[in-house]
């Protein structure tokens, strides 16, 4: 997949910003292109290479009816069921991680007291991302509109920790996912703070492979918290590693895709970018 530019996104999510707001009145390529203020062919081109499908093929993957189709199409059992033996051989991100490995209290006593993060910034078909890291793993992922921004609300979640802008072989192997390069993926460890409850959670999530979804209240039944769909959605909006930790594929039980912490238009734009991709790969 070709590497996309900050500039190509903003245009792509004002599109789908304005899809999502039209839906039901199925916005032509044309009305959509007149609306991003590009030609519909230069439009038509430029969404087909982001995407690797048509403009039209899209709103389709983005339609109600799709969410509802996987959702019915996901067979849980046997997934769970290969996930929870260890099988491999699926392709899905979930079998390939190693384990989710929660920090020790020491090492966040006093809000990462002598924890050194690395830190760097880098392209992806949603915009730009901060992606951090610590010797162990992956410790957090961010879409970084603003990188200043972005970087603060680092510093806020590790107040006394040691930062370092330099871009380590941890991150490297995290930002192959948004290239679709699949060949590493069994070397990303994630390292993550959080309770029991948002540590099951954000494991649950890792077994929602792409192109399919789940439910806020799918995940409380996994976890065995069937009446906790609340408190799920709550450590899903915790969720310190975005894309990597798909919080993403999870809507409400009506179909609607709902809000997402970095945007819902980035959230609908993630959904029907893997859809594609994973229709691509059948």
């Amino acid at each position: 997949m070709k590497t996309q530019d900050s500039a190509t996104y903003q245009k792509i999510e004002e599109a789908i910003g304005y899809i999502n707001q039209n839906f039901r009145q199925q916005p032509s390529l044309e009305d959509i292109a007149e609306k991003v203020h590009l030609s519909p062919f230069h439009f038509q081109r430029l969404f087909s290479d982001w995407a690797g499908v048509s403009p039209k093929k899209f709103l389709q993957y983005l339609s109600v009816e799709y969410a509802k189709s996987i959702l019915n199409d996901r067979q849980a059992t046997i997934f769970d069921a290969a996930y929870e033996t260890g099988l491999s051989g699926t392709g899905r991100l979930h079998d390939l991680f190693i384990k989710i490995e929660g920090m020790t209290p020491g090492e966040f006593k006093n809000g990462g007291e002598n924890l050194n993060i690395n830190y760097s910034y880098a392209q992806t078909p949603f915009g730009n991302v901060l992606v951090a890291s610590t010797p162990k793993g992956i410790c957090h992922t961010a879409f970084a509109d603003d990188a200043n921004s972005a970087f603060e609300a680092l510093k806020k979640s590790f107040p006394n920790a040691y930062f370092h802008p330099i871009l380590d072989l941890n991150q490297q192997n995290a930002l192959l996912i948004f290239t679709h390069d699949w060949q590493k993926l069994n070397q990303i460890k994630l390292h993550l703070k959080g309770t029991d409850f948002q540590l099951k959670v954000w494991e649950c999530l890792l077994k929602i492979p792409m192109g399919k979804l789940s439910t806020y209240g799918n995940i409380a039944a996994q976890i065995q918290k069937p009446t906790a769909s609340r408190a799920v959605g709550t450590a899903i909006g915790d969720n310190p590693v975005a894309f990597l930790i798909p919080c993403h594929r999870v809507i409400q039980s009506t179909g609607a895709f709902g809000q997402y912490h970095w945007g819902s238009s980035r959230k609908t734009a993630m959904i029907g970018w893997e859809a594609a991709q994973a229709n691509l790969t059948h």
